[in-house]
């Protein structure tokens, strides 16, 4: 069974509730929900589909990126949901765990009761003419989890390499802020 809409909207508007300044960056998403899209589907590329990510922070606060090597670039943890996923926490949580060996018992997650993530990412992917995708819109939903230890297995098909670096140098200001509230409690 993959995670409805319906759980989607739900996340988008608790997550509208806790950062309501964020209201007017979500058409897209909204747009695609109204016009039932199936956004759980890695093939929905009318506007898009979802996503999940993870913000992974260590005891020293750095947060884990990982090399993609199909992008070529740093990003944080992620990506697409599978048909056996029943939420979108837990679809970041098996990405975090696919992509890096951190498996959910080694983490903590900062999230308010574990529905709500700490950020909303929306951003366009390149068409990819090799898997026959034209270009589209990820809604990327990235939760907070802490780990007590940072050592790191990485998929090698996916992933060429990892680094622990200061939260404020994710390259995206909005979300070092959300960051540094949660460290700071």
């Amino acid at each position: 069974m993959s995670i409805p809409n319906t759980h989607i909207r739900a996340v988008l508007d608790g997550y509208l509730r806790r950062f309501p300044e964020e209201a007017e960056s979500v058409g897209l998403l909204r747009r695609a929900l109204d016009s039932d899209h199936e956004l759980s589907s890695r093939k929905e590329f009318r506007i898009g589909h979802a996503t999940a990510g993870a913000i992974v922070l260590d005891p020293r606060g750095r947060v884990l990126l990982i090399h993609h090597n199909a992008l070529d670039t740093w990003l944080l943890p992620g990506g697409h949901l599978e048909p056996e996923d029943g939420a979108l926490y837990e679809a970041s949580l098996r990405e975090l765990k696919e992509e890096t060996g951190i498996v959910p018992e080694r983490t903590e997650t900062e999230s308010v009761t574990n529905t709500l993530p700490i950020d909303l990412d929306i951003h366009q992917i390149p068409a990819n003419p090799v898997k026959g995708e034209p270009e589209h819109w990820h809604f990327d939903f990235r939760y907070l989890h802490r780990v007590r230890e940072s050592s790191v297995r990485l998929q090698a098909e996916e992933v060429g390499d990892h680094a622990w670096r200061p939260h404020s140098e994710t390259g995206q200001a909005r979300l070092a802020e959300k960051v540094t509230r949660a460290l700071s409690g």
